[in-house]
Parts: C-alpha cells; sequence; structure tokens
C-alpha cells in the first residue's frame, strides 16, 4: 500500500512554517498520462500552492502514443515498474492509451475554480487504480462529486470544446521549450519533466524560496 497522507498533520506543518516568499509553481499533466497519477499526490504534499495546468500528451510528443508499439510498449513498462518503486497500485484503464478530452476540459474547469488538485487526484485514482474510463459521463461525475464540483458545471465543461486550445497549446509550449514528457513541473524560473523530478523541483523551490529571503 502507499503511504497513508494524515492532511491534518500537513495543515498543522504550514501554518507553523517560518514565513518565507512562495515560489510559483505549476503543474502541468495529462490524465491519461500514468505518470500524471504517480506524480500528483507527491506534488499536492511538496508544495504550498500549485497551479494545476492541463497539457496536451499528444501535442507535446506530436502525435499519438497509440500510434508507436514500441514506445507504448516503453511507457507502460516503465511506469509499471515505477508504480512498484513507490508502492502504488496501477491499473490499466480498457482505454488506455487514448485521450481523454472531457476530462481534461472539466480539469481546466476544476483549476479555474480551485479544485485542480482535488480533481486530478480523484480523476487519477479512478483510472489507474480502478481502470475506469475519464471520459464516461458517469465517471466524470464520481470525479466531480470527490473534488467537490457542481455535476452541471462539470458536465457543462466537458463539452466546451474551446477549452482545448489552451490544453493544446501548453502542450506544445512544453515541446518548444526542450520538454519530452509529462508531467513537467515549473518551479519559479526552472522546468523539470518527468515524475522523477518532483523531489529536485520541490528541493530547487524550497532553495529560491530561502534566497530570495536572505
Amino acid at each position: 500500500m502507499g503511504e497513508v497522507i494524515r492532511l491534518a498533520d500537513r495543515r498543522q506543518a504550514r501554518r507553523i512554517r517560518p514565513q518565507q516568499r512562495r515560489i510559483k509553481v505549476e503543474f502541468l499533466f495529462d490524465l491519461a498520462c500514468p505518470f500524471t497519477y504517480l506524480a500528483a499526490e507527491r506534488v499536492e504534499r511538496a508544495f504550498d500552492a500549485v497551479t494545476w495546468t492541463p497539457a496536451s500528451a499528444t501535442a507535446l510528443r506530436a502525435g499519438s502514443l497509440a500510434s508507436d508499439e514500441v514506445a507504448l510498449a516503453g511507457v507502460r513498462t516503465a511506469a509499471e515498474q515505477r508504480a512498484r518503486e513507490l508502492r502504488l497500485p496501477l491499473v490499466w484503464p480498457e482505454s488506455w492509451p487514448a485521450d481523454v478530452p472531457a476530462a481534461m476540459r472539466v480539469a481546466s474547469y476544476a483549476a479555474e475554480a480551485g479544485r485542480g488538485a482535488a480533481f486530478v487526484l480523484a480523476a487519477g485514482r479512478l483510472a489507474f487504480c480502478g481502470g475506469f474510463d475519464l471520459d464516461d459521463p458517469e465517471i466524470l461525475a464520481e470525479a466531480a462529486a470527490a473534488a467537490g464540483l457542481g455535476l452541471d458545471s462539470c458536465l457543462r465543461a466537458a463539452g466546451e470544446r474551446r477549452r482545448d486550445v489552451a490544453i493544446e497549446a501548453a502542450g506544445r509550449h512544453l515541446l518548444a521549450v526542450g520538454a519530452d514528457r509529462l508531467p513537467a513541473l515549473r518551479a519559479g524560473r526552472s522546468l523539470y519533466w518527468g515524475d522523477g523530478q518532483v523531489a529536485e523541483a520541490a528541493a530547487a523551490a524550497r532553495f529560491q524560496a530561502a534566497a530570495s529571503k536572505a
């Protein structure tokens, strides 16, 4: 089993933490990516304030993962190994690696509503712990409820294709600046990509915050 998170302890620790300038942190993710699921809870624990930004992995790769059998097998193997290292369950949805555009649109809405973390965590667990298809309206509704979001608003957001523009642009921007995978973390002026970089990004953010206070 994975680590049990005691939210009350975390909130108390944050209240007594010495005051210092917060470094802006952005977590860029694709809900169809298993590494988003594997990284999201560590990101939520590691930083006080995070902007949760959906970014298209297909745009980042400039093509669908499903069209490259070698790359697909490599991602599956790497994700399963990483899940074992983190002692987290990993169940593959039948639809994987298909994109989940409706879920990504809801993630965009959730971020705007200040519930990005809660929705991404709930969606990731449903997809990669339960093996559910996130674009199924019933599964989306369950993720929305877990995140404290209104069902009607989420279902409306799921059909808002205009949100795809920003999601795809975020993926293309990451490609343009040299990233080659998701998730990605922007901490202050630095960009990190791959779920293995969460600890490094957190250390860099602490260093930048301490330096700004000196």
